[in-house]
């Protein structure tokens, strides 16, 4: 297997990719240590900040207050994906700026809001990120915060 090291594989490019998908996989952890995975849509930020909503009924809510580390995979077509680890941080309400974000984004998310209770939204702060394109040859680049 060949690995090469991609050149023009920056901020700009992780952001685009992330931008050009709407859903990602999460992963927290339970009170019990236990791993727990969630298909959420999202949003981001040019500094690669994720922005999720979820419900506070939700098993991710309570893991996310309890436990802010989690990890997000996007994108899985053709063999080309991102691996992204980071913390999370509920908004504050009237945060307005990161849930326009999110609304201009992710489709029926500001009627779901208005119409379901116990929605809240989250932040995740990057710590690594792996894109990785495995069509050959195969490439990857990572990024530390």
């Amino acid at each position: 297997m060949i690995y090469i090291l991609m050149r023009g594989v920056n901020k700009q490019f992780i952001y685009d990719f992330i931008k050009s998908r709407s859903l990602a996989v999460i992963s927290t952890v339970n009170e019990k240590a236990m791993p727990e995975a969630a298909l959420i849509g999202i949003a981001v930020t040019p500094k690669l900040e994720i922005i999720f909503d979820t419900a506070n009924i939700s098993r991710k809510h309570p893991n996310l207050l309890q436990n802010p580390a989690v990890a997000l995979v996007i994108g899985w077509d053709n063999d080309i994906t991102l691996q992204y680890e980071g913390t999370a941080t509920q908004l504050p309400d009237h945060d307005d700026q990161y849930k326009q974000l999110y609304f201009d984004t992710i489709k029926g998310a500001r009627e779901r809001s208005q119409t379901l209770h116990g929605i809240v939204y989250f932040k995740i702060s990057p710590h690594w990120i792996r894109y990785c394109n495995y069509n050959p040859p195969v490439m990857i680049k990572e990024l530390m915060f």
